[in-house]
């Protein structure tokens, strides 16, 4: 088989990212850590809010650190981080020791571990390929939902709570070192003449137009798109008066995840900035659908709409920043484009938890989370204008910036 190499490296990269979802169980230990220590909601929040502030900080200094060392001793730190994590957490009682053991070490071993898998894969791939690639690699964190809920919520009924942080972090540990020998380090795809024209540093990155819309677009998407997705459980009970938002929760799981790579595919095909408009469109659209949204199979296809538009940035937004700045400073470059999916990460949950509080509903939630869409999609169509512009960023020209066409930025040509 031709590209073994790149082919492990796929592999490994999925079911690393399936491992680092870990994350999403949070939310099982969060419901017995009330119940058995008697925390406030606001106090089991914590950690996790915890968690994902560290990931998306970890994401920049993990980009770099990649490219220096390689993906194999990378993502092997970040799943050791991870698993000591969990580990230390099953020896705290209080909030502030949670935050510290799952908040900062889990939180920041994942984000080290999800910076390092995807240039790692990547690499060994043509450009025409970058959209897929990244989405199957990314799924993997995006299906974990599917089977690490369930598993935790059964090793808790079997093992107890703190037994159940000591498996998973040990667990956790010995699967991510093994996964990531399946890395190998090279600067080259074999058959392929790289053009490293556009390789922008993260210093000159920040200077651009594109950067800044790219962000811009990524924080609104993931800020709207979190503040229903974080209360989906919650959305069900209230509209429809039923106990089964788990259910929902579980079966979106699968729509978050395909987004990934189906999106990235036609990224591939039609170009990224037309493929972000499109989402943000239909997301915009389901957001102003969903109040009038009364049973369950109505709000499962409204959920799953919005959960496969939101997955679907993790594989073109990396994308993107590898087109216009090129894969020597990805890693680095797409750790600072993901601090703003840290900002709705943290804020779109509670921004969305403040309306109900205060109206009883989500109607104004979904206003704000469709406006943010809707604006998106705008940003996204201006955004494509911007394709066979060259940009300079400090001294270095970008060459033929195709945002949105179906060319890559500075096409990698096979011999």
């Amino acid at each position: 088989m031709k590209n073994m190499n790149g082919m492990k490296a796929l592999i490994a990269g999925f079911l690393i990212n399936m491992t680092f979802g870990v994350l999403y169980a949070w939310s099982i230990f969060a419901f017995n850590l009330t119940e058995t220590l008697n925390w406030t909601k606001t106090q089991a929040s914590l950690p996790y809010t915890t968690a994902i502030m560290m990931f998306a900080v970890m994401m920049i200094p993990a980009g770099k650190l990649q490219e220096k060392y390689g993906g194999k001793l990378i993502t092997s730190i970040g799943g050791i981080l991870t698993g000591l994590g969990l580990i230390l957490s099953s020896v705290f009682t209080s909030t502030a020791g949670m935050c510290i053991s799952f908040g900062m070490f889990a939180g920041s071993g994942i984000g080290i571990g999800y910076a390092a898998v995807t240039p790692a894969a990547v690499k060994w791939f043509p450009a025409n390929k970058k959209g897929v690639i990244t989405g199957i690699v990314v799924s993997g964190f995006g299906l974990s939902t599917i089977y690490m809920a369930p598993l935790t919520h059964w090793m808790i009924n079997q093992f107890g709570i703190y037994s159940s942080f000591r498996i998973l972090g040990i667990s956790i540990i010995v699967i991510v070192v093994s996964l990531s020998q399946l890395f190998c380090k090279t600067e080259s795809i074999p058959g392929v003449i790289e053009d490293t024209r556009n390789e922008i540093s993260w210093r000159e990155m920040i200077k651009t137009k594109e950067f800044a819309l790219l962000w811009i677009m990524f924080a609104s998407g993931a800020l709207g798109g979190l503040m229903i997705i974080g209360h989906l459980s919650k959305i069900v009970s209230l509209q429809l008066g039923k106990n089964i938002g788990f259910t929902l929760v579980a079966l979106t799981a699968i729509s978050n995840a395909s987004g990934r790579p189906i999106s990235g595919m036609i990224s591939d095909k039609i170009g990224r900035a037309k493929t972000m408009l499109l989402l943000s469109a239909c997301q915009g659209l389901i957001f102003l659908s969903m109040n009038r949204l009364n049973s369950f199979y109505a709000l499962l296809f409204g959920a799953a709409v919005i959960t496969f538009t939101y997955g679907s940035s993790f594989a073109v937004y990396p994308s993107a920043i590898s087109d216009l700045f090129g894969k020597k400073n990805f890693g680095v470059n797409y750790g600072i484009l993901f601090s703003a999916w840290g900002l709705g990460g943290v804020a779109g949950p509670i921004i969305a938890g403040k309306m109900v509080d205060l109206t009883g509903n989500y109607q104004y939630a979904y206003g704000i989370a469709a406006t943010l869409s809707l604006s998106s999609a705008v940003i996204a169509y201006g955004f494509s204008k911007l394709e066979n512009r060259s940009l300079r960023a400090g001294t270095v020209t970008l060459c033929g910036a195709r945002i949105g066409g179906t060319e890559p930025f500075c096409a990698e040509e096979s011999k």
